[in-house]
């Protein structure tokens, strides 16, 4: 029996339905949370090279920390494929049974091949990321995906720092071994699985299990002039929402500011994650410590963690006109980021690396959102999950290629501090680059600003602050057929 609408009657229904969904992405949330609580992980090299497993420097180096590339970039496609069309939940319960696969390696395991293995799982983990991040978009409408999704975010980043707090004070303050901290983040990982038991299951998902067929409504959005793309062939393939999204590919491919972005989203994470994955090793050789009390691993996390999360708030908040200054800013970082890599190379102090580090990465944190908001502006969340994966890919294809030659035992198998000098080199030549493409936007804007002074500066204006329900102009970042 259907009830006519007629504005005055209420719906008891609809309220308890808004109650749910508030009550899903609270426990998704906590979820979140509770899956980061490894107060273990900012220990992982000290812990191997230490009495425990006893280690050495090179096998660490060159044999045990590659593989974590390799098995990233194998899985990566796999997991992000089987993330949309299993619907999320199965993929993130793999995710907790890799996070208890590792855990018990490394408390069990004693040989090179264990802890690779270890390596393997736990670039399954990384790769099955993706669902929890996608998740929370089957749980609620477009309107609150924001929201929502800094709330998911922001739960994470409360766990990693909770984690890396409680790990330093149980080895500071409690003089707890690191072979108890990793018994404790056993038992959280065990328990973290048995909250991915009770997330329910969405009924949808980007892909693959759209209800009632692919929905028109985002991607017509990409042609808000009425310009509609020719009719799809009758085949099942053409008429899939994958193929629109791929063949919208070529559009957005042709987009300067898109492109600068993902070039910088591919480059860069890719030197950021190396740096990552061997600064633990950096720190053991400039301050070899038999002493776990002063092994700080865990602060510095704490602290590089709590300055990600303040940069990538305040860049939420920077306007400027990124059509015109995104060059000049991405090189500016990046020169920054060379040069505390250089001193995180050169400085025999551990509390000037430790700094350098935290520098690092709150500085990399502050372009992040920036090159999510300039992505993403004008693309449905279809696509945006496509280039970001696609970024991605070829991110960890650049990251494995790099640590074949410079990091592998079959490659050069350099050890850690000219590894650094490498990645010193590295974002050096970016930077470069960034900065020689600024100066080349800055003379053609010159050469024009007169003639068309009105227009461009218009033109150029943050898409923050654009008034809703105006047409968006041929910014760089927009997407026009």
């Amino acid at each position: 029996m259907s009830v006519v609408d007629d504005g005055s009657v209420k719906h008891p229904p609809e309220s308890a339905v808004d109650q749910r969904w508030k009550f899903l992405v609270f426990y998704l949330c906590f979820y979140g949370f509770m899956t980061q609580i490894r107060p273990g992980e900012s220990f992982i090299t000290p812990y191997l090279l230490g009495a425990d497993k006893n280690f050495t420097t090179v096998e660490v180096t060159n044999e045990i920390t590659p593989i974590l590339s390799y098995s990233y970039m194998a899985v990566l496609v796999p997991i992000f494929l089987l993330t949309d069309y299993l619907r999320y939940k199965p993929v993130l319960v793999l995710q907790s049974l890799s996070h208890i696969a590792i855990w018990l390696l490394l408390i069990f395991g004693t040989s090179i091949l264990a802890m690779q293995f270890m390596e393997f799982f736990y670039g399954i983990t990384m790769a099955a990321r993706v669902a929890y991040s996608s998740y929370i978009f089957s749980l609620v409408t477009p309107s609150h995906y924001q929201r929502m999704a800094s709330y998911s975010r922001s739960a994470v980043l409360m766990g990693v720092f909770t984690s890396s707090v409680l790990g330093q004070l149980c080895v500071t303050v409690g003089g707890v071994p690191f072979m108890t901290l990793n018994y404790v983040s056993l038992g959280f990982m065990l328990f973290g699985l048995v909250l991915t038991l009770f997330l329910e299951q969405p009924k949808r998902s980007l892909f693959f299990n759209r209800s009632g067929g692919p929905s028109p409504l985002e991607l017509d959005r990409m042609h808000p002039d009425g310009c509609k793309p020719a009719a799809p062939a009758p085949s099942r393939w053409r008429r899939s929402a994958l193929f629109r999204m791929l063949r919208e590919l070529g559009t957005i491919t042709k987009l300067p500011q898109l492109r600068l972005w993902s070039l910088w989203w591919i480059f860069n994470s890719a030197g950021y994650y190396l740096m990552l994955y061997y600064v633990q090793l950096l720190w053991n050789e400039i301050y070899p410590t038999t002493d776990n009390r002063k092994v700080y691993n865990g602060g510095v996390d704490a602290a590089s963690t709590l300055l990600g999360a303040i940069t990538a708030f305040a860049a939420g908040y920077v306007k400027i006109r990124w059509a015109l200054w995104s060059e000049l800013v991405i090189g500016g970082v990046t020169a920054f980021q060379a040069g505390l890599l250089l001193l995180m190379s050169t400085t025999s102090n551990i509390w000037l690396c430790y700094g350098a580090y935290i520098l690092f990465r709150g500085s990399y944190q502050f372009l992040v959102p920036i090159a999510i908001f300039q992505i993403a502006t004008s693309l449905s969340k279809e696509l945006c999950a496509l280039v970001f994966g696609i970024n991605t890919f070829f991110a960890t294809v650049l990251k494995t290629i790099i640590t074949m030659i410079i990091s592998d035992k079959r490659g050069l198998g350099l050890s850690v501090h000219p590894q650094f000098y490498v990645y010193f080199a590295y974002f050096t030549l970016l930077a470069v680059v960034y900065l020689g493409a600024a100066v080349c936007l800055a003379v053609r804007h010159r050469r024009r600003e007169v003639p068309q002074e009105p227009a461009f500066a218009k033109e150029l204006c943050s898409p923050a602050e654009e008034a809703p329900g105006k047409e968006r102009s041929s910014e760089p970042g927009s997407v026009h057929t």
